[in-house]
């Protein structure tokens, strides 16, 4: 998928994906048995793509194929996952939120901050959308979210209204697509990959190949 780098983990994730955070709890668990530090290298990933207008907003009379019986499998998924992972949860699902506001600037941050402080500010979007139920596609809410890592609100506003920006996201997600990423979470490593929210040592046979 990308040129090899043995110290990072490529993960392609959407926030409005509830695998995607259950997923990274996963490979949580799983960093934290290394003795060795393994970066993540996120890149961001739209689940909504099909379902856009010209200017970005969702198109929800857009048949994507997903019934009824298509989510409550999922929450039923997810449910199970969350008790395995015991993770906190508000939400099973979050259809009604729009979660390209949250990725541009968090594409903005991971390019312009150090990697702990994208880490950080990452970390609290999932956690706002899945442990509270807040909308991260609220542009007040994601100020607020990098004003606690310590990052300058100014620069958010300015990074949201930023059309070229939105344009290399977008170029992003077809950069996914083209190297045959189909869905979200996937983790890749020196040119294999999983796919879905994996147990701990699914990934660490990934990464280590044991």
């Amino acid at each position: 998928m990308n040129q090899h780098d043995p110290d990072r983990i490529t993960v392609y994730s959407d926030y409005v994906c509830p695998f995607c955070y259950l997923g990274r709890e996963s490979l949580r668990r799983y960093l934290d048995t290394r003795d060795d530090e393994l970066e993540i290298d996120w890149h961001p990933f739209d689940l909504r793509s099909g379902k856009r207008n010209p200017d970005g907003s969702i198109d929800n009379s857009v048949d994507d194929g997903k019934d009824d019986d298509y989510y409550e499998q999922a929450k039923q998924n997810v449910r199970r996952l969350q008790e395995k992972y015991d993770v906190e949860m508000t939400l099973d699902i979050a259809t009604d939120v729009d979660s390209l506001p949250a990725q541009v600037a968090s594409y903005y941050v991971k390019q312009h901050y150090p990697y702990e402080t994208w880490l950080e500010f990452d970390s609290s979007i999932f956690e706002s959308l899945w442990k509270r139920g807040e909308d991260i596609g609220d542009e007040a809410l994601l100020v607020d979210l990098a004003d606690d890592v310590g990052i300058d609100g100014d620069e958010i506003r300015a990074a949201l209204s930023d059309e070229a920006l939105r344009e290399e996201v977008r170029a992003r997600f077809t950069e996914a697509q083209q190297h045959g990423v189909t869905g979200v979470p996937t983790f890749a490593y020196d040119g294999y990959a999983a796919r879905g929210a994996v147990p701990p040592e699914h990934l660490e046979r990934l990464v280590e190949g044991t």
